[in-house]
């Protein structure tokens, strides 16, 4: 009985030896920014500027932020969703484009009872 309880032993540890290297690879998530647009995919000047707006700031996408981009294709009735989406994915802030996605965006959290 005593080799068997050396043997879980030695499993065991070895598991949390292979283990440990991915445990210390593994990052932070980084803040999550949403970008949120009634339209199709925002036009490449409207998300440039967004982007340079940021970095500007001394935001840099992939290295201090991650930013989700949803669009509802002019079906406003999806915006909510999309929203909430959004908020799922752990939005600490939603950028719209516009009013009709801003108050989609506003609904979204008072519903979820997020901090928006």
């Amino acid at each position: 009985m005593a080799t068997i309880l050396r043997r879980r032993e030695v499993i065991t540890l070895l598991g949390g030896a292979a283990a440990w290297p991915l445990a210390a690879r593994a990052q932070p998530a980084l803040p999550v920014i949403g970008f949120l647009q009634e339209g199709l995919p925002a036009p490449a000047p409207l998300t440039a500027a967004f982007r340079q707006g940021l970095i500007d700031s001394g935001i840099n996408e992939g290295r201090n932020v991650t930013i989700e981009s949803r669009w509802a294709g002019g079906q406003y009735d999806r915006l909510p969703a999309l929203a909430a989406d959004l908020i799922e994915h752990r939005a600490g802030v939603i950028a719209a484009a516009y009013l009709v996605a801003a108050r989609a965006a506003r609904l979204s959290c008072l519903r979820q009872r997020a901090r928006c």
